[in-house]
């Protein structure tokens, strides 16, 4: 069977349907993903054929400002986030797939839920469709409400119906790599066909430094992600963890210059770059910008976590968190060396924490592996 996996620009958007993809590849499906040339090399590593296109986000965010609503302030971003992900970007992935998916004729398209583009693509080409999620379901009102309305527009030019519930699913089945005790209870009681699928870390292939397999003493690793990163709050984040005892990993990003955080502290290591799949079950505390894949991927590995979120779904993902027991979450108006200090000595003392992240850790294990999920596939071609 040809199947053809369709995701945004981003590592968030992206890492999560690899592991559904390359289950898919090992089980002799022919697999294809169309998204941008940034991840050509990880897509060629598994196999897996990459086609390039569709716009940016970056660039998409850059023509929302000028393209949002007549007469919407300036200054709303969750309007202009909502036009970037509902109108620019699915426009463009629709316009790009188009083509195509004329030409390879693919059995099943799976889109991820933040290019609901493919799935128009998809759906003006009469190909079966999965909405494939990256995390746990955002219906905040500010974003889903315009949201549907500009791919209602969208849609009907492209003479497709967009259902007014959950309209960045568009109707398709649904791939749910979020734990069900922690997934939006609304969400849980209004979907008519969710597939529970296991979510996998993913990353590049790469090698820990050996002292992180044989540590010691508590290891803490520290990222901010790809998207938001950036060396002040890094440095806030470094300062703090620094004072509680631990060994301290330091993902800094594609963003951050590792000159800009001079004069480490003797137990804190800062990387460009880590296998976080890898290094995740060897962690006792995670704390990060409570982007989908982390939160999940520490979820999977049963560690605590402390989440300081930054945009979009990460407040959810942080509230989320603490509201299961599993961590604590620092919002910016509060964020200080001291707090976090504060707080990760408690989390990495605190057992009935660590009980709840192992008991989710066990949750995850229990729900079908992107192998089980494969093998179904072609029933919904």
């Amino acid at each position: 069977m040809r199947i053809l996996f369709s995701s945004l620009g981003l590592y968030g958007h992206t890492f999560p349907l690899l592991p559904l993809a390359v289950a898919a590849r090992e089980l002799g499906h022919d697999v294809h993903y169309f998204t941008g040339k940034l991840f050509a090399d990880v897509l060629a590593s598994q196999g897996i054929e990459h086609i390039p296109g569709g716009m940016s986000p970056r660039k998409a965010y850059e023509s929302a400002i000028a393209g949002a609503r007549p007469g919407t302030p300036s200054d709303v971003d969750a309007e202009r986030v909502a036009f970037t992900f509902a109108s620019v970007l699915p426009r463009s992935f629709a316009t790009d797939l188009g083509p195509i998916l004329a030409e390879r004729k693919p059995d099943l398209v799976v889109h991820e839920f933040g290019n609901p583009g493919a799935g128009l693509a998809a759906d003006v080409a009469g190909v079966p469709a999965l909405c494939h999620s990256y995390g746990r379901m955002w219906q905040e009102p500010d974003f889903a409400e315009p949201a549907r309305d500009y791919l209602t527009a969208l849609g009907a030019e492209l003479g497709v119906e967009v259902p007014r519930t959950d309209s960045m699913t568009l109707g398709h089945p649904y791939l749910d790599i979020c734990p069900p005790s922690v997934q939006n209870p609304a969400f849980l009681a209004s979907s008519a066909h969710r597939i529970p699928l296991r979510p996998v870390a993913f990353a590049a292939p790469g090698e820990l430094p050996s002292w992180v397999v044989e540590h010691r003493e508590p290891l803490v690793y520290l990222t901010l992600g790809t998207a938001f990163s950036e060396a002040a709050l890094l440095r806030t984040a470094i300062d703090g963890l620094a004072a509680v005892g631990a060994r301290v990993l330091v993902s800094g990003g594609l963003k951050v210059d590792p000159a800009a955080l001079s004069e480490l502290p003797d137990n804190v290591v800062v990387l460009p770059w880590v296998p976080q799949a890898d290094l995740l079950p060897h962690a006792d505390l995670v704390v990060h910008h409570g982007g989908a894949g982390t939160t999940l991927g520490t979820l999977g590995a049963g560690v605590p976590q402390l989440v300081l979120p930054q945009a979009a779904d990460q407040f959810n993902n942080a509230e989320v968190v603490t509201e299961a027991g599993l961590g604590d979450h620092l919002l910016a108006a509060d964020v200080t060396a001291e707090a976090i200090t504060t707080k990760a000595r408690r989390l990495l003392t605190d057992e009935a924490v660590r009980d709840a992240a192992r008991a989710m850790a066990a949750e995850v294990a229990a729900m079908p592996s992107p192998h089980d999920v494969a093998r179904t596939l072609p029933d919904y071609a």
